[in-house]
């Protein structure tokens, strides 16, 4: 009786999912066939639905007649969407859109008419980022903008929405007489008198027809010293009122921070030219100081103070041996500038991580640092700095005493070639570090720093060590024989089997590829290729994970019916998209947005840098969450199948079975990882132990209950099982006839 009940399951879906339609619904009879658009009025008429008309008006009676769609925004249009908006007709309506160029001013994207909602222009200039670069000007247009560059720029090749200097005195676009120097500023350029030269009474503007005459010493040195003063105090009012600079995204930030460090640079070179031999220091209300030594030939060292910072180098650094004339040393120290490029990533070389991971035995990764010092400049006269024949010394002064778990390093600005840039090691070294200053040694000049990066250094525990290496290779063995069997064993194979078989293939190829290569740190795009394929094979795990969480509640709903077709059908189109596809797009996404961040100096994985493992820990707890509330269901219909059930054996095992499965699948596929979490306070070490105990038994327990617990399975080894020794029987019993018949043989023979 109870089968006969289940057998009418599928007719009362039908009923309750189809019910009847307004056919039925309806108890007037029309006599005249309606057209589309329209509906039955009475046995004879048809009337056309709102936004549609016929001929003869909104209710017929001609059944050759039809409803056609009333074109609302055509002549004439009762319709008044605004000025600044279209109508947009549609099949029985109509809505209005803002014209391009427009926006709505209450956020609603589509309106009935100007009551609603007006259009107002679109200020492209106000958009953030800006859509205008670097240091061109946005005009608003009406429906549009362009963006100009100001006197001395022009747009850049590349994009007409950036402005690069033009160099009027490379390009002889200046008009300085030959009595003076052109000197290439940003934007524009300027006349400067020859050394020991000064402007003619009348002919002096700053800018242009400006022509020199000798002048005496004293003279001249004063008017260098004011040019100088000028410069310094323009940075240093910048610094104190940066304007938009601060909003700019850190990118564009430090694009505009850099050319103007370097830009700065170019002039004080070209400025210092005009300076007479001796030593000049120049300040700012900001703090900027500007150092210079101005020198003949000699073989003496050089050596530039200031209140934070000091300079020393040699004579044959500075000086080049084809020329005679005097030779300048600058430094120019720019206490506000830190807080543009403090936000700017740290490239260590390889001896610097060489010695972080022989001073730190242990995982060891950055995870922020902080400028020490002010940011300086250093320059000689010579613009090629690149290998000095000795490095230049430096000696900053910083309030901050590193701590047992930070690191000095003195870093340099590198200038990228979009612009932006990074601070690096490369070619500096630090020699020295107490309390409150740190020494550093560079074999080039640049932009320098002194920074302190702090480290979470977790120290080797032995025995978790054993304990991964252990468990993963038994879970390796397993997982083989979970593969093997569900590839050679004919008879148990289907939709359940297929999502097991590939969740055992991503877990070996991932914990395989975690024991031989996680620590390959020796090639940075190596690494990065092993963490990408890291990423790629956990993720697709926990993909099945999700795909086999979803069959196993799909089962339980609908246990009556195991074999349902429609479950099936489902799961056999969609897992191999699913379980491969997702993982790819996500890892794809990562690997293209930030590809610098696959691979750490430690460990061939994902880099915590700017939230970079939510790539990983994002997906991983969302599939957790839907899994628990998979579990969650499945208990609950399992509970009500079991209230329900009589005394059937076999059906009250199979349900009980479901019940075991489902807890164990919990327990596999997210307790392990749910552990890793809770890894804080006092009970950090024994969760630490938990998880890597549970997480490296994975493939172990994945063994057990899909292989072991299986009575199909177990069936299928017993068979594997008695054929085996019967081979090996049959083997025995031939190995045995075989020496008889041949002791025969030899009796025969002597007799």
């Amino acid at each position: 009786m109870r089968n006969k009940y289940l057998s009418l399951l599928p007719g009362l879906l039908v009923l309750l999912l189809f019910p009847m339609g307004p056919t039925a619904q309806n108890s007037k009879a029309c006599a005249l066939p309606c057209p589309p658009n329209s509906s039955c009025v009475n046995g004879t008429a048809c009337r056309c639905a709102p936004g549609f008309i016929s001929f003869s008006g909104e209710i017929f009676t001609d059944p050759l007649e039809s409803c056609d769609d009333i074109n609302e925004c055509g002549p004439p249009s009762p319709v008044d969407c605004g000025s600044s908006a279209d109508c947009q007709n549609t099949e029985g309506g109509y809505y209005c859109t803002c014209s391009p160029g427009y926006e709505p001013v209450s956020g609603a994207m589509i309106f009935r008419n100007e009551s609603e909602n007006t259009c107002r222009e679109v200020d492209e200039c106000q958009h953030r980022p800006r859509v205008c670069k670097g240091l061109s000007i946005c005009i608003n247009t009406e429906d549009s903008y362009t963006c100009q560059c100001p006197p001395g720029l022009e747009f850049t090749p590349e994009d007409q929405r950036h402005c690069t200097d033009v160099d009027e005195c490379s390009s002889r676009q200046h008009q300085c007489h030959n009595s003076t120097v052109c000197i290439n500023t940003v934007g524009s350029y300027t006349c400067h008198c020859r050394q020991g030269w000064e402007p003619k009474p009348g002919f002096w503007d700053k800018q242009r027809n400006t022509i020199c005459k000798e002048i005496s010493f004293p003279t001249w040195t004063a008017l260098s010293g004011i040019k100088s003063q000028d410069l310094v105090q323009e940075m240093g009012d910048l610094l104190e009122t940066p304007g938009d600079l601060k909003t700019l995204p850190f990118s564009e930030q430090h694009f505009v921070v850099t050319n103007l460090l370097f830009g700065l640079e170019n002039v004080l070179r070209g400025v210092s030219k005009a300076l007479p031999k001796g030593s000049f220091t120049f300040n700012s209300s900001a703090g900027i100081e500007l150092s210079l030594e101005v020198q003949a030939p000699s073989y003496r060292n050089i050596t530039l103070i200031q209140k934070q910072t000091k300079m020393m180098l040699t004579w044959d650094t500075v000086h080049d041996s084809g020329d005679s004339g005097l030779a300048v040393v600058g430094l120019l120290s720019t206490p506000g500038m830190d807080r543009f490029l403090a936000e700017a990533p740290l490239v260590l070389d390889a001896e610097e991580l060489t010695t972080l991971h022989e001073t730190h035995r242990g995982l060891l990764q950055e995870t922020s640092h902080i400028l020490l010092s002010d940011v300086i400049s250093a320059f000689i006269t010579n613009k090629d700095t690149e290998n000095l024949r000795s490095p230049v010394t430096f000696v900053f002064q910083h309030s901050v005493t590193p701590g047992p778990r930070e690191k000095v390093h003195c870093v340099y600005w590198e200038h990228g070639q979009n612009g932006s840039g990074h601070w690096d090691t490369r070619g500096c070294w630090v020699t020295s570090t107490r309390d409150n200053s740190t020494t550093c040694q560079c074999s080039h000049l640049s932009i320098f720093a002194v920074l302190m990066a702090h480290y979470s250094v977790q120290e080797e525990d032995p025995a978790l060590t054993v304990i991964t290496y252990v468990g993963l290779s038994l879970s390796l063995l397993c997982l083989l024989l979970v593969a093997l069997t569900f590839l050679l064993c004919k008879a148990i194979q289907n939709t359940s089997t297929s999502l097991h078989l590939q969740l055992s293939l991503c877990l070996f190829l991932a914990h395989l590829l975690f024991l031989t290569a996680i620590d390959r740190t020796e090639s940075k795009v190596l690494c990065a290729f092993i963490a990408g394929a890291l990423h790629y094979l956990y993720l697709a795990s926990f993909t099945w994970m999700l795909l086999v969480g979803l069959h196993l509640f799909l089962s339980a709903r609908n246990l009556t019916v195991v074999n349902y077709s429609g479950i099936n059908r489902f799961m056999k189109k969609a897992m191999f998209p699913v379980g491969y596809g997702v993982p790819a797009v996500i890892v794809a996404i990562s690997a293209a947005s930030r590809p610098h961040l696959y691979g750490t100096p430690t460990s061939c994985w994902l880099h915590s840098e700017k939230g970079f493992k939510w790539g990983f820990l994002g997906p991983v707890c969302a599939i957790f969450s839907v899994n628990l509330a998979f579990f969650l269901m499945t208990l609950w219909i399992l509970k009500r199948k079991l209230c329900s059930l009589n005394s059937e054996v076999s059906t009250l095992q199979d349900t009980r079975m479901l019940t075991f499965k489902a807890t164990a699948q919990l327990f596999i596929l997210g307790c392990t990882w749910f552990l890793g979490i809770l890894q804080v306070g006092l009970a950090a070490r024994v969760m630490a132990y938990l998880f890597t105990i549970i997480n490296s038994l994975q493939g172990v327990f994945i063994f057990l209950v899909y292989c072991l617990l299986s009575q199909q399975v177990r069936e299928q080894y017993r068979k594997w099982l008695k054929r085996i020794r019967k081979s090996k029987a049959e083997s025995e019993k031939y190995t045995l006839s075989s020496r008889t018949m041949s002791d025969g043989c030899k009796h025969s023979e002597e007799t």
